[in-house]
């Protein structure tokens, strides 16, 4: 279950203070507006990313490309359902922003300009206190460039574009993946589709009037 909100969520991510967290989320929102925020209970939360240490969250890139269509992406390990919004990692120690240039750029080698701040993903598990992984999601708008993944470690497979109000469908397709263990994700297949669905339902909500 969660709870969608217009107020700047403050739960700390694990690798830095408190403190230090509130004015980086608080500086973000100054600079490309203030997010929906949404908390998030989920059942499951053995698998990756969530159990990976060297990162302290991620960043969502929803790439709006010139036709004003949102960009997907499907990477080669992934069940055939899984096109997502693009993700990248956050390093312990690395600023929200720098992480949301490189990874936009890595994963798409797209030039680019970061249009809004859109949404934070609060990810806890449930029936305990305190959070367990953060999604930052930004959209960014395509300025230049030629499509194409700049890291090969990414495995990205494909892209494809699809209009806002795709994206409820989008993150049913996710949240509908089999419950089938994989080694890729150190756990469920099914249990990584049910959290990656939250930020594209977050995402829809924030990009809808």
């Amino acid at each position: 279950m969660y709870a969608l909100s217009g107020a700047l969520l403050f739960a700390s991510m694990r690798d830095r203070d408190p403190h230090a967290y509130r004015s980086e989320l608080a500086a973000l929102a100054d600079r490309w507006g203030v997010p929906l925020n949404l908390a998030v209970d989920l059942d499951d939360v053995a698998f990756a990313p969530l159990t990976q240490t060297d990162r302290a969250g991620e960043v969502a890139m929803v790439v709006r490309r010139p036709s004003g269509k949102l960009l997907l992406s499907i990477k080669t390990f992934y069940p055939r359902a899984a096109w997502r919004l693009p993700t990248g990692g956050i390093d312990l120690g690395e600023p929200i922003a720098e992480a949301l240039l490189r990874e936009t750029r890595e994963e798409t080698g797209l030039e680019f300009t970061v249009s809004r701040f859109l949404v934070v993903v609060d990810y806890r598990q449930a029936g305990r206190t305190g959070s367990r992984f953060h999604t930052f999601a930004f959209l960014v708008d395509e300025t230049g460039g030629t499509l194409g993944s700049l890291d090969p470690h990414e495995q990205i497979q494909g892209y494809r574009e699809i209009d806002v109000a795709e994206l409820p469908a989008v993150a049913q397709s996710l949240a509908t993946i089999p419950d089938e263990p994989s080694d890729r994700v150190e756990g469920s297949w099914g249990a990584w589709g049910r959290f990656r669905a939250h930020v594209h339902r977050a995402v829809h909500a924030a990009l809808t009037p």
